[in-house]
């Protein structure tokens, strides 16, 4: 099956009446997370601060999504499941580091939601340098959850090894009273020309082909960068990790296709949708800038339903959970027990 018939078919948002468990989505974006978790059968509610995102959600979705902004007062629905990505203040090193006490950062909402909701799982998804340059504030995070009585494991993630074609590395934590198994990897990666399809060697309309000044400018950032080869979509790989900046803004990183031509064009935003995994079906709401940033934001859904599936598992007879060491894809332990966070090779 290709793959754009394939998570057309997978990623349908469905209700297991059997199963009858509620999603609780913090910081829901325009549903990219919620969508996979619904794809096996959970019911949802988001909450999300942005109208076009949460308008998107509700389009597409059987969930309702309230569009609010959230605080460390809100009052949440009962809820089995709590997950989200919680915007993350980037830190300094030389800065006041205040962690958990920091207003703007979005961790203290998630935590003061699982102490509020109490759910039986959480699972929440931030990027790759909260687990390197920022590892201290993970801990504190850990550390906090621990206190709560969950079981804490974690693992840095690449989208790819999950049937999305993006290199997209993500720091995944989940939290329950058993240790919970991740997903294994795929043995096949999904390239751009997969993905894409016919779509890959089109013209749309409205297309915005790079000028001849935009090409220069790209060549200097590229040769500024180092780079080998021109940041161009390869048709043959999975593609870079898709970003707002590089999908809204006219960068020197920005995603575009070369044409058989020779000429380049910036991909749409269905090409975006496909390489993040949303399905065809999938409509979003508001202005291009708009759609392109709630694609960048967006936990990648084949991702998602692929974490759902083994949290749907916790919830069948007889579920013995994983066992320690737990280990990234490179088989390095990664073992968050105690309140420390032990690394080791």
């Amino acid at each position: 099956m290709e793959y754009i018939e394939r998570i057309n078919k997978e990623l349908v948002p469905k209700v297991d009446k059997k199963l009858d468990k509620t999603v609780l989505d913090l910081f829901a974006g325009c549903g990219g997370l919620s969508l996979g978790f619904e794809a096996v059968g959970f019911k949802t509610i988001g909450f999300e601060k942005l109208e076009d995102a949460s308008e998107t959600y509700n389009k597409n979705l059987i969930g309702e999504c309230y569009t609010q902004e959230l605080r460390i007062d809100t009052v949440y629905p009962n809820a089995d499941i709590v997950i989200g990505g919680p915007p993350c203040q980037p830190f300094s090193v030389g800065g006041k580091q205040m962690g958990l006490k920091d207003s703007r950062d979005g961790f203290p909402i998630f935590i003061s939601a699982i102490e509020q909701v109490k759910p039986d799982v959480f699972l929440f998804e931030n990027v790759r340098g909260l687990l390197y340059k920022n590892k201290w504030y993970l801990r504190e995070v850990i550390d906090h959850l621990e206190g709560l009585g969950y079981i804490i494991s974690t693992r840095l993630l690449n989208a790819k090894n999950f049937g999305v074609p993006q290199n997209r590395e993500r720091v995944i934590v989940m939290g329950a009273k058993k240790v919970i198994h991740f997903p294994s990897s795929l043995k096949r990666k999904i390239t751009v020309g997969e993905a894409l399809g016919e779509l890959a060697t089109q013209i749309p309309k409205n297309s915005k082909f790079l000028t001849p000044s935009m090409d220069k400018y790209i060549a200097k950032y590229e040769k500024a960068s180092k780079c080998v080869n021109p940041r161009d979509l390869y048709l043959d790989r999975p593609s870079r990790t898709l970003t707002c900046r590089n999908l809204a803004g006219a960068t020197g990183d920005m995603h575009r296709l070369k044409l058989p031509d020779g000429r380049r064009r910036r991909i749409t935003t269905r090409e975006a949708a496909r390489l993040q995994s949303f399905p065809d079906w999938f409509e979003f709401h508001g202005k291009e800038t708009v759609i392109y940033n709630q694609i960048g934001n967006a936990v990648a859904p084949y991702f998602a339903f692929a974490l759902a599936k083994e949290i749907k598992k916790y919830f069948q007879p007889n579920y013995n959970g994983a066992d320690y060491p737990i280990k990234d894809e490179n088989n390095q332990i990664l073992l968050f027990n105690e309140s420390k966070l032990h690394q080791s090779r």
